[in-house]
């Protein structure tokens, strides 16, 4: 792999001529992203309201929160986290290589395929083709298209970053990493299971796919944007290229191994069981590297977490990524999981990861580029901050509270007392649960709303603006 340099500077790519970044299909990308995050919080409100009992929409199959709990699931991953991602790319990379992507039409083409796609699943599991394998609920005619459209993906991405002479900065190395990992994590998730492995083989890949569909597509991706724009927002070089070297190889070695600490207390053998624990607890040094570095480059500036409101999304997602993976590393052991295996801790757990880490940090990259898409500053600056703390108030109460629920169940559990005690003792977190959410779905309106309201003030006629206003 070339060498890799530790600065970059945005300003040379703003000057390397007009074209050289599809700015509407950013935008169309993070539109599409944001009506797919609204369809997610749909389904689990729906799970939220039939905990609880609450769901008015009872009687057809079609509204099975069963089902839209999948639907949950694959839109924030395929929908929200997909598009979002793929619209920070073609923001990102022409601007890193100074090359623009192999074919604009072949990325309005993918644009329009990867609806399709998301679009598809969702259709397909509610009418009761998923899948089952958890993540992987895709129904079985749409996964060719899906790797499909990750091929096509792969090749318009990495044609500029290969014709890049020189070094590469760090995020292009993550990203030539999850082009190549997405690609073949779908195919075994999606495919062994289903027609090559079967009993406990078949769980052992399933564990292997969920976490390496975190591990190995989202990850990567996420800290390849972190490094990307940290940096920029700061206007200061990232902090250790000897740590970024550590976090990138260390992600490579050791994360496709934890897989199997989903399935712990099953026939699945235990060196297997051990090898994924203890890459678990491996994973979480690594991710301290990581933080540590993030935390050296803003060191001297850290007013900036209170001024830079895309810079807050940022590091609140890395504080919560150090605690998240801390969890993991303590969930992963047999002694902790006696306790809440089964449990909502494992539910607050993914919600934090899912949410208060990488879709704060997309959130936050939102924050930052649609004034600029729209070329026009925000319509309020108290909207965004709405935005934020709605946000983040929703998802820390929600983690805590769920993981006060998976404590308090796994001990009506051990206790053995009848199975209704345990409902009924979950009860109270469930109705928490419910407020959380919606704060969160809250601080997603207020967002929307502020975007539009921006949008009606970009139409209006102006003499010019300055990239400097747009902050």
């Amino acid at each position: 792999m070339p060498h890799m340099t530790t600065t970059l500077d945005e300003s040379s790519a703003n000057t390397a001529g007009p074209g050289l970044v599809e700015e509407r299909l950013v935008l169309w990308y993070f539109l599409a992203a944001l009506t797919y995050l609204f369809i997610s919080f749909s389904g689990g409100l729906m799970m939220a309201l039939q905990l609880l009992q609450w769901n008015p929409i009872t009687g057809s199959e079609y509204f099975s929160p069963g089902r839209w709990r999948m639907v949950h699931t694959n839109a924030i991953a395929y929908g929200f986290l997909a598009n979002s991602f793929l619209g920070a790319l073609h923001w990102s990379i022409p601007r890193l290589t100074l090359k623009p992507v192999l074919s604009r039409p072949l990325s309005y083409f993918i644009f329009i395929a990867w609806q399709v796609v998301v679009v598809s699943t969702a259709v397909g599991i509610l009418m009761g083709q998923a899948q089952g394998v958890e993540w992987g609920e895709t129904p079985v005619w749409i996964d060719p298209l899906a790797l499909v459209g990750l091929a096509l993906v792969s090749i318009n991405f990495m044609a500029p970053i290969v014709k890049t002479r020189g070094p590469l900065y760090v995020s292009l190395w993550y990203f030539m990493a999850a082009f190549v990992w997405t690609f073949l994590t779908y195919a075994m998730g999606n495919f062994m299971p289903q027609y090559y492995v079967s009993g406990t083989s078949a769980g052992a890949v399933a564990g292997l796919f969920i976490h390496d569909l975190v591990g190995l597509f989202v990850t990567p991706l996420g800290w390849g944007l972190m490094y990307y724009f940290v940096p920029i927002l700061l206007k200061k070089p990232i902090w250790s290229h000897g740590l970024s070297l550590v976090g990138f190889w260390g992600l490579a070695f050791f994360y496709p191994l934890n897989g199997i600490h989903h399935f712990l207390y099953t026939p699945i053998p235990d060196f297997l069981e051990y090898g994924a624990i203890v890459s678990t607890i491996a994973v979480e040094f690594v991710v301290t590297t990581v933080i540590i570095n993030f935390i050296g480059t803003i060191w001297g500036d850290s007013r900036a977490i209170i001024t830079n409101l895309p810079i807050r999304w940022f590091f609140t997602g890395m504080t919560l990524y150090f605690i998240t993976c801390a969890q993991c590393a303590m969930q992963v052991t047999h002694t902790f999981q006696k306790l809440i295996h089964f449990t909502d801790w494992v539910v607050g757990h993914a919600h934090l990861v899912m949410f208060g880490v990488f879709s704060m940090w997309l959130l936050g990259i939102m924050t930052y580029l649609f004034p600029r898409l729209l070329k026009q500053a925000w319509y309020s600056r108290s909207l965004c901050e709405w935005h934020y703390w709605l946000s983040t108030a929703g998802i820390l109460i929600m983690f805590l509270d769920l993981t006060l629920a998976g404590i308090f169940q796994g001990f009506f559990w051990a206790s053995l007392q009848p199975w209704e005690v345990s409902i009924e003792g979950s009860y109270p977190f469930w109705v928490v649960r419910l407020f959380a959410g919606l704060s969160m779905i809250a601080g997603q309106i207020v967002f929307v709303y502020n975007l539009w309201k921006t949008w009606r003030l970009s139409r209006q006629p102006r003499s010019s603006y300055s990239d400097a206003a747009l902050a």
